[in-house]
């Protein structure tokens, strides 16, 4: 029997948060999920030599370049990863696409949706597998939920909501732009909390719930003028520091989100809940393993909320990793979407959400951004088969 596995050459552009975080799903991923292919880290890109080979080193890259067209072009490799700030997303995408490189990009996919829609005809035209690592949609929990939705047992639903918490940018005393803040620069970001953070509760909520229609929004940016790490000078703030939307979905439910930066005592409380006609759920990111479930038809006398703890080895996922009761975190997100990801080229089907899956997230976005100017209800556009 033949158990040479096929090599997937990566290379990874960026080494920041998500750079961490995807390599350490390239190294996991085959001791717990058996695939055919071999994930190889085989290039990293970044600007910064010595940073860059340290990087390299603590996670067994075996080569470093500083110019991301070279890594994308080069032959020994198969894949591109895409972790850099959100305005390199585009070009970067359609070189690898045109060179016939998969194409793995975090999210949001683009600054907005005029981009979105160039890398979504760049990827199908070049036909290669592609995704957009919307990791919440792979926390076991969150996958139990879609289960339980497609099996109807929520019935009709009624609403949606959600919140994603944070507050490290309270201080005026904090700068824009430059490594580590260049998601407070719009030149670098696009938006704020609206692409960095309601995009995860956008794309969840489509995934669960089905597309968004229409949105009325309401943004806010707090503090007006931060000092810019690059230039040191003091510029105008362009992202927003907040904001809260209503929403319809094309099933009839209604929607209400809000997220911001300005919520003391939130680091990143993720959250949403679900209300149907026989049963309702929730779940929070800072107790990811469980999942809140309240089903009318239980006896009366019984009838409440109970906590399911995903851990057991008929939840999604759970297979393959420890007994039941023992609980995974936020870094086995991403294992798991790189685990479906290559389970797709074995089969020869799509990677979800792909390029244009996200794109409609975008357009959710784009859309948000347009209401908060207009004051008005916005539609989106938004064709959902995700």
């Amino acid at each position: 029997m033949n158990h040479v596995k096929k090599e997937l050459r990566i290379a990874m552009i960026g080494y920041g948060f998500m750079g961490k975080a995807h390599s350490n799903a390239y190294k996991k991923v085959g001791h717990f999920f058996p695939s055919q292919y071999q994930p190889v880290l085989q290039v990293l890109c970044a600007r910064d030599p010595a940073r860059a080979k340290a990087f390299a080193d603590t996670w067994g890259y075996k080569h470093v370049v500083s110019d991301w067209r070279e890594a994308v072009m080069r032959d020994d490799v198969d894949a591109v990863d895409i972790c850099t700030p959100n305005n390199l997303h585009c070009e970067i995408a359609i070189a690898a696409a045109n060179a016939g490189k998969m194409v793995l990009c975090e999210k949001p996919l683009s600054m907005d949706n005029s981009d979105g829609e160039r890398m979504v005809a760049a990827i199908e035209k070049a036909g290669v597998a592609n995704t957009v690592w919307y990791n919440y949609r792979r926390i076991p929990a969150v996958t139990l939920a879609k289960q339980i939705i497609d099996e109807g047992r929520l019935g009709k639903i009624f609403h949606f909501r959600a919140q994603f918490l944070q507050d490290w940018t309270i201080s005026p005393e904090l700068p824009q732009g430059g490594e580590g803040l260049w998601r407070l620069d719009a030149s670098a970001a696009g938006s704020g909390v609206t692409g960095d953070l309601l995009a995860h509760c956008i794309d969840t909520a489509q995934w669960l719930n089905g597309g968004i229609s229409r949105v009325v929004a309401r943004t806010e940016t707090f503090i007006k003028q931060r000092k810019h790490t690059l230039t040191g000078n003091v510029q105008d703030v362009g992202i927003d520091d907040a904001c809260e939307f209503l929403c319809d979905f094309t099933n009839g439910s209604l929607g209400n989100f809000e997220s911001t930066r300005y919520a003391r005592g939130h680091k990143a409380k993720y959250f949403f809940e679900i209300n149907g006609e026989n049963a309702s759920m929730s779940w929070d990111l800072q107790d990811l393993h469980r999942l809140e479930f309240f089903d009318h038809s239980d006896e009366s006398r019984l009838r409440g909320w109970r906590s399911i703890h995903v851990t057991d080895g008929d939840h999604p996922y759970m297979k393959n990793w420890w007994v039941p009761g023992l609980t995974i975190g936020y870094e086995h997100s991403f294992i798991h979407h790189l685990a479906d990801f290559l389970k797709s080229l074995e089969d020869g089907t799509a990677a979800h959400p792909t390029f244009r899956e996200a794109l409609e997230t975008g357009k959710v976005c784009d859309a948000v951004l347009k209401s908060a100017k207009s004051g008005q209800w916005e539609a989106t556009g938004v064709k959902w088969s995700g």
